[in-house]
């Protein structure tokens, strides 16, 4: 089996992902299947850490704009990502595969409190480390807490799991034969607003010189296959 590209990454796969054929909520089967994806990563000898969105609960941002206080609504997403976290966990662990929970707030009663060194312990140990919480404050998006965290965590690149394979200079699902990057720069993408992560988790990932991989995580055995240079992907990086 040839070698991983990376030591170590940090997965980011939206919460929305959980829901599966659902409206809403979490699909057990789905997070198995997500799971199964994330064994296979760490099988090709990778390091895995994993940041999972909490919008197939509630997405704070949509709470604010129908009339609730912004920082209230963002606390309730950062809970959401919590449980999102907790289901992944027991699916691992059912599977064979030990992950622990690290969470941003403190919750001592359910799961442990984020540290960077902890987590990189953790990873070192070869636990799957699934960072809960987002940042731990509100006004900032589970994407910019994958950057912060894979930055922290001193990984090599950020995966990020998206329903497409690639960056498109426009969305392809509804721009036929929209250009797709092999490669392309972070300053590329905020120069042409391409959507693939809020602005400011590109820039903190351009900071920390974190490359960020995007692929479409709805194809089986994707993770792995792209870890190893394989299959369609895009590579965001500074140069």
């Amino acid at each position: 089996m040839a070698k991983p590209g990376y030591k170590r990454i940090l997965l980011k796969i939206s919460g929305e992902v959980l829901m599966g054929p659902q409206g809403f909520g979490i699909d057990l089967a789905t997070v198995g299947r997500v799971a199964d994806e994330v064994i296979a990563a760490q099988k090709t000898g990778a390091q895995v850490a994993l940041v999972i969105g909490g919008g197939n609960i509630f997405r704070g941002i949509a709470g604010a704009a129908k009339g609730m206080e912004r920082v209230a609504a963002d606390h309730m997403g950062i809970m959401a990502t919590v449980m999102n976290a907790l289901a992944m966990q027991g699916v691992l662990e059912a599977k064979g595969c030990e992950a622990r929970v690290l969470s941003a707030i403190a919750m001592p009663t359910v799961c442990e409190t984020y540290s960077a060194a902890k987590g990189r312990h953790l990873l070192e140990e070869g636990r799957v480390v699934i960072c809960a919480g987002g940042t731990g404050l509100p006004y900032f998006t589970t994407d910019t807490g994958a950057a912060l965290r894979a930055a922290e965590l001193q990984c090599g690149a950020l995966f990020k799991g998206t329903s497409v394979d690639g960056v498109y200079a426009a969305d392809p699902k509804t721009t036929p034969g929209a250009k797709r990057f092999e490669t392309i720069t972070f300053d590329e993408v905020l120069a042409q607003n391409l959507k693939i992560m809020d602005a400011a988790a590109i820039a903190l990932a351009r900071d920390n010189n974190v490359p960020v991989v995007v692929f479409s995580i709805r194809e089986a055995g994707n993770v792995a296959a792209v870890l190893q240079g394989n299959g369609r992907f895009t590579t965001v990086t500074k140069n």
